[in-house]
């Protein structure tokens, strides 16, 4: 048994409803997955409720947004199996807010460039908890402005070395901040994607933090990187877990769900993981 535990819905930056979701992963043969809605909680306990009835076993999770000041670079944690997520709604809510702020300005910045208006803009975004860069794109693909949500008009509005882009740094908390917010709400914290934002020192910053795991298995994690974080998590003793970070059409590229997995020693890992956790802070607090 194998879980792709990194799934986003149509709540964040997804194309794909929740039910849609675990019907595709009931055809594709898997059995377990986790929904990681970016900063959004609201898509867990009905994904629980459809999974169990269409046999699949939906792990609750969200990811955070984080802003690594330090090195000045986004970076993301999943929080799985929260006992108090009302707890994260806070923090998710202003990353909600920041995130708004910022895809309004880009907003802004590529109406000026094309014919474009936020009105439709917002109408892609029906659904989600805020505006995302491929519901952008995909107002632009409705205009008839591109053919894909990823091509040559994205990198030169979204990516960094574009002399053109619209980019605008959304007001994230710090990772360490994120990782002791899921802490405190019972969670299991894990660094996502490390390759995706070069989040390697910051790893290793944040496993002496308490870092619970790392995601090893993600399309933006090469073979090499996927190999030294392996290594690195089992010298350590921490989770290793994997996922595609499936978003449907708004996939960076073509993959599905359950293309990238957790093993399932892996996956029995993480269910034992909580148990754990309760025994080390029943023995800290006797201490």
């Amino acid at each position: 048994m194998a879980g792709d535990l990194h799934c986003h819905t149509k709540l964040s930056d997804s194309s794909m409803g929740i039910d849609d979701l675990i019907v595709l992963a009931q055809k594709r043969g898997v059995d377990t997955i986790a929904i990681t809605d970016r900063d959004c909680q609201a898509g867990t306990v009905r994904g629980k409720i459809i999974g169990e009835r269409r046999g699949i076993t939906v792990i609750p999770g969200v990811e955070i947004s984080a802003y690594d000041s330090k090195r000045e670079s986004y970076a993301d944690i999943i929080c799985y199996l929260s006992d108090s997520p009302d707890r994260l709604e806070g923090l998710c809510h202003r990353n909600i807010v920041a995130r708004k702020k910022a895809s309004q300005m880009m907003t802004l910045k590529i109406a000026r460039k094309y014919p474009i208006t936020p009105e439709l803009v917002l109408k892609c975004a029906t659904g989600s908890t805020a505006v995302f860069e491929q519901h952008i794109m995909h107002a632009l693909m409705e205009c008839g402005l591109t053919d894909k949500i990823y091509g040559d008009l994205y990198y030169e509005l979204f990516s960094p070395e574009s002399a053109e882009n619209v980019l605008v740094k959304a007001a994230y908390a710090e990772p360490k901040d994120v990782v002791d917010a899921i802490h405190e709400a019972g969670g299991i914290a894990v660094l996502a994607h490390p390759g995706k934002y070069n989040n390697f020192e910051l790893f290793e910053e944040l496993v002496a933090e308490g870092l619970d795991g790392v995601e090893v298995w993600h399309p933006s994690n090469n073979e090499e990187q996927q190999t030294k974080l392996l290594a690195k998590a089992k010298k350590l003793g921490i989770l290793t877990l994997g996922g595609t970070e499936f978003k449907g059409m708004y996939t960076e590229n073509a993959i599905s769900i359950g293309e990238y997995t957790t093993p399932d020693a892996s996956l029995k890992a993480l269910n034992s993981y909580k148990a754990k956790m309760k025994k080390r802070k029943a023995q800290e607090n006797k201490e």
